[in-house]
């Protein structure tokens, strides 16, 4: 069986045109694909922006509590010095009237 040759030509230039689309196909999907992931980086990245600024908040409110704390620690020291000059002076005057009261030399 003998083929024309215009019909080989023919064949051969489908073939190539069919092959020539399934490359410009391929490339497309490709590109398509390179896009997606593109795109879900992206949202990765914003999702992770997103914690960034939360983790933040969280550290600065830490931060924040813990400054609070000492002052509240700071203050609860000087109360406590405060008390204890209270008491020392109430103990001098305690010391003072005994000294004074005449009475207590005899009950002793």
């Amino acid at each position: 069986m003998v083929v024309d040759t215009p019909i080989i030509v023919a064949l051969v230039l489908v073939a190539l045109v069919v092959l020539a689309l399934l490359v410009l196909l391929g490339k497309r999907k490709a590109a398509q694909s390179k896009e997606e992931r593109r795109g879900q980086a992206e949202e990765h990245r914003g999702m992770a922006q997103v914690a960034e600024q939360q983790a933040d908040l969280q550290a600065a409110e830490a931060e924040e509590k813990a400054a609070r704390a000492r002052k509240e620690q700071i203050e609860a020291e000087r109360q406590g010095l405060e008390a204890e000059r209270a008491r020392s002076e109430v103990a001098d005057m305690h010391a003072e009237a005994d000294r004074l009261d005449p009475d207590v030399g005899r009950r002793r």
